[in-house]
């Protein structure tokens, strides 16, 4: 299993998948031509959820950012064609001026801004951890008495804690940004920004209700932030990244925790998320929105859980209950933008997870379905979702609009 650095991407949104994986592949491909000058255009290919979706998400303009520059770009749009690797399927081709084809390169977005195909899978470069399960991992930590923070501290070594510090700065910035923002999200569907209204609205009510609503409001922030292509971190992906801020962002206003402790959780939480990545998947387009939303739930219940002094137990536990009861989620996005439903999804997964942490400390973390079962069932629903269902904005809420 690889870095959990993997799980934690800054950049700019809409989409890890369908924005920043093909800018970055993009990147990668004029990278490849540096031998092969001159040429005179570009053709790309957009496949199967890639094309389906893609104006939504801003694909178009993420390849067209880093190669028309250089040479005149064409995308071409195949939503009905999907390649075997991947529903997220990108054909990049170079031409010189002669119309000869100099180069042609396949890849596929295949969830968090990572990149694979049959030959390449940054999924799969440098193992850092040798356990991929919790059930393992969490053995180890109560066999030895650490905590899942400080497995990762052991894989990783003392740097990731200077990662995840700018990961924790990026999120708070993008709360607090979202909250001063106003305004129409871009897209075409008039819908305005709501953060700042939520946050004002809920602080007019009783602690509970405003606790509550505040949650809300940070949620709203980030996922509004990443809806106009704000700088931001995966968490585990673009569609799911306000979920796990909000919950951090809440706890330090309320409970006062320290940043070195918010860190602690970061890395917990990476751990779950890479657990899943690893074993099932985090896009959309492959497994539907219970990868992206229900994996995020899992990562901010079993921060939350750690943050509260829950035991190994109970952080599996609250992290178990946080994707267990998102399973079956599928990926319909109205216009194939990341707005409606995912925006409001963040707001109340951010609600749940907080739940899942509290009904998990309750208990003494004894249950009977595990956190790796879940995984399992997570990807074979995936599976069994018709692709309709799975960010083509073909079926469902989608199909209502």
């Amino acid at each position: 299993m690889e870095s959990i650095k993997q799980i934690y991407r800054i950049g700019n949104g809409p989409s890890s998948s369908h924005t920043m994986g093909p800018r970055r592949a993009a990147q990668m491909f004029l990278d490849r031509l540096k031998d092969k000058l001159p040429f005179a255009r570009f053709e790309v290919t957009l496949y199967g959820s890639l094309a389906a979706t893609g104006r939504g998400h801003m694909t178009d303009v993420a390849v067209l950012s880093i190669l028309k520059p250089v040479a005149p770009t064409t995308i071409l749009w195949e939503p009905k064609i999907f390649l075997p690797f991947h529903p997220n399927g990108m054909l990049f081709r170079a031409f010189d001026a002669e119309g000869k084809e100099l180069d042609n390169w396949t890849i596929f977005s295949i969830g968090g801004g990572t990149l694979a195909n049959e030959e390449y899978n940054e999924q799969k470069t440098v193992e850092v951890y040798e356990m991929s399960k919790i059930r393992d991992i969490q053995h180890w930590c109560e066999s030895t008495g650490h905590s899942y923070w400080e497995y990762v501290e052991e894989c990783e070594g003392a740097e990731i804690w200077d990662y995840l510090a700018e990961v924790w700065d990026v999120m708070q910035e993008a709360v607090r940004r979202g909250l001063e923002a106003e305004g129409i999200l871009p897209g075409g569907l008039g819908i305005r920004r709501k953060a700042s209204d939520y946050m004002i609205r809920a602080k007019g009510y009783g602690s509970s209700i405003k606790s509550r609503g505040l949650v809300y409001a940070y949620a709203l922030a980030v996922s509004e932030e990443n809806a106009c292509g704000g700088r931001i971190v995966t968490a585990p992906t673009c569609g799911s990244c306000g979920v796990l801020p909000a919950v951090l962002y809440h706890l330090k206003e309320t409970r006062e925790f320290r940043d070195s402790r918010i860190l602690r959780a970061l890395a917990t939480a990476g751990l779950f998320g890479n657990v899943v990545r690893t074993n099932a998947s985090i896009s959309g387009a492959d497994v539907g929105c219970q990868g992206e939303v229900g994996v995020a739930c899992a990562m901010a219940a079993g921060a939350a859980s750690q943050l509260f002094g829950g035991t190994a137990a109970q952080i599996e536990y609250a992290s178990e209950m946080g994707l267990e009861h998102h399973l079956g989620l599928t990926c319909d996005p109205v216009g194939g933008l990341v707005q409606i439903p995912c925006i409001e999804r963040n707001a109340f997964a951010a609600a749940r997870a907080l739940d899942a942490n509290t009904f998990s400390n309750f208990s003494d973390g004894k249950h009977r379905v595990s956190f790796d079962q879940v995984v399992e069932v997570m990807r074979q629903t995936g599976k069994d979702l018709p692709s309709l269902y799975k960010e083509t904005s073909e079926g469902g809420l989608a199909k209502e609009w």
